[in-house]
């Protein structure tokens, strides 16, 4: 029976007191205690114990050698055209061709929006009030129309928000799109620990699991058969996006186009710092790698640092989570030949003490580990960054209230919906900031970009007219 050799394994790897209450549970919650114990690599903790818990580990992060970036500019701010329109006749070729699918990580619950349920069925839209899967899933649909092959969608949940995801999707009839396009996985799992590196129970018959982080996407989808599935169908293209933001172009010829002329095994988006201090990632160059180096971690020193030519910032190129990575390069990470480094986060892990009662802690007790996809880049043959405009593909839903809220992002999509059709030649007021005064609401199923917009506004015989509740579709 396996039973009895899993808690020897834990015993002999010094973790035996996750089992130290098995015998007061009941049959049914042995098999779960002993289902999550399976999840967990011995080997994997101890070696993050001894690497990143030990007195001995690094600390502070070497900067030297550090500057920024190089990325390709946007024509409008000085790039090179004919590159551009290159990079996109060769990303609608890839799209026609079938080699696209989008990816996105959607793991997360509406918990900072004061929302119970997935983050993904939480309600964006000015109008039609469509949740960001609903969004996600017209985009999907309507750039596999526009270039003749249906494009599959993966979405790597978590244990937390899976069944919840699946059951939204069938209740709406997958938005269109077939089932067979629509694959669903979960994230893995890693355990919390003491700071001497002891895996913390949460209760008597559960052991405190976290996500690995969204860099745990490329294990997971190795994992789960997301890639077996991807080499059947002659994908190895993915587009990958957080949930939170239904701006975010997942289908974007132009930026498949760049990652495929430069035969890059990992391409980015990034924005313009809107200042100095903005909370977004940084993209840097050290020792000839590209790398990420999140805002909490570079000095202010660096972040405020002037380009004296420009008096622009220095290291100005924001990152959006926004990539395009090869599947064999994914298949790679996850298998170990490369492997991403996991990351250490003390916090406050509700857990409990030897007589087996709930302890609440009122400071850090105990460390996480995950992993960031972000730090792919530096194992990533000729990786490219690309401006995109903000305007066009960066507007999360975050916060309740204030910066990247609800409010923020319903406002950022009426001015694309506003932008979209002024420079169509209709007529729209707008205050200075480009905010209509009234809602509208464009599905993208009638336009998703500025060019498929353009084509079926074009179409239209007679133009309506732009006033309040105006939903084109």
């Amino acid at each position: 029976m396996a039973t009895p050799s899993l808690i020897q394994e834990f015993e002999r790897a010094g973790q035996g007191h996750v089992f130290a209450f098995y015998n007061d549970l009941s049959a049914q919650e042995q098999q779960a205690l002993l289902a999550e114990a399976a999840e967990i690599d011995l080997a994997e903790v101890d070696h993050l114990t001894r690497t990143l818990l030990s007195k001995d580990a690094g600390s502070g992060l070497d900067l030297s050698g550090l500057s920024p970036a190089p990325y390709e500019l946007r024509p409008e701010n000085g790039g090179d055209a004919e590159a551009w329109a290159a990079a996109k006749a060769t990303g609608e070729a890839a799209l026609r061709a079938g080699r696209v699918a989008a990816f996105t990580v959607a793991g997360g619950q509406g918990t900072r929006l004061g929302y119970d349920g997935p983050k993904g069925t939480y309600p964006v839209t000015p109008i039609k009030q469509k949740t960001l899967f609903h969004v996600f899933a017209e985009k999907v649909r309507a750039a596999g129309t526009r270039y003749g092959k249906p494009i599959h969608w993966f979405i790597m949940t978590s244990h937390v928000n899976h069944g919840p995801t699946e059951a939204f999707f069938k209740a709406n009839a997958y938005f269109g799109l077939a089932e067979t396009q629509v694959h669903f996985f979960r994230q893995g799992r890693m355990p919390a620990v003491t700071p001497e590196g002891k895996i913390l129970l949460e209760t008597k018959g559960t052991i405190a699991m976290s996500a690995d982080g969204h860099g745990g996407s490329l294990r997971a989808l190795d994992r789960s058969g997301a890639l077996d599935l991807m080499e059947k169908q002659g994908i190895d293209i993915l587009s990958y996006f957080q949930v939170d933001n239904p701006l975010v172009r997942g289908i974007d010829p132009a930026f498949i186009g760049w990652h495929v002329l430069r035969g890059s095994e990992m391409s980015s988006k990034m924005v313009a710092k809107a200042y100095a201090g903005e909370k977004v990632g940084h993209f840097c160059s050290q020792h000839g790698k590209n790398i990420v180096i999140e805002y909490s971690d570079l000095p202010k020193s660096f972040q405020e640092e002037i380009e004296p030519t420009t008096g622009a910032l220095r290291y100005i190129a924001g990152s959006i989570a926004i990539h395009i990575l090869d599947t064999k390069f994914i298949r790679r990470m996850a298998r170990g030949s490369d492997s991403l480094p996991f990351h250490r986060a003390d916090k406050k892990i509700p857990t409990i003490d030897a007589a087996g009662n709930p302890v609440k802690p009122d400071k850090a007790n105990g460390v996480k580990f995950e992993m960031f996809v972000f730090d792919a880049l530096p194992f990533a043959a000729k990786p490219v960054v690309i401006e995109t405009p903000r305007a066009d593909d960066f507007s999360p839903v975050k916060n309740a209230e204030g910066l990247d809220s609800p409010k923020t992002c319903v406002d950022d999509q009426l001015r694309q919906f506003a932008r979209w059709l002024k420079a169509n030649g209709a007529v729209v007021p707008t205050d200075a900031t480009g905010l209509p005064p009234f809602p509208i609401e464009v599905s993208p199923l009638f336009g998703y970009d500025e060019d498929s917009f353009a084509n079926a506004w074009n179409k239209l015989v007679t133009k309506p007219a732009v006033a309040a509740g105006l939903y084109l579709e």
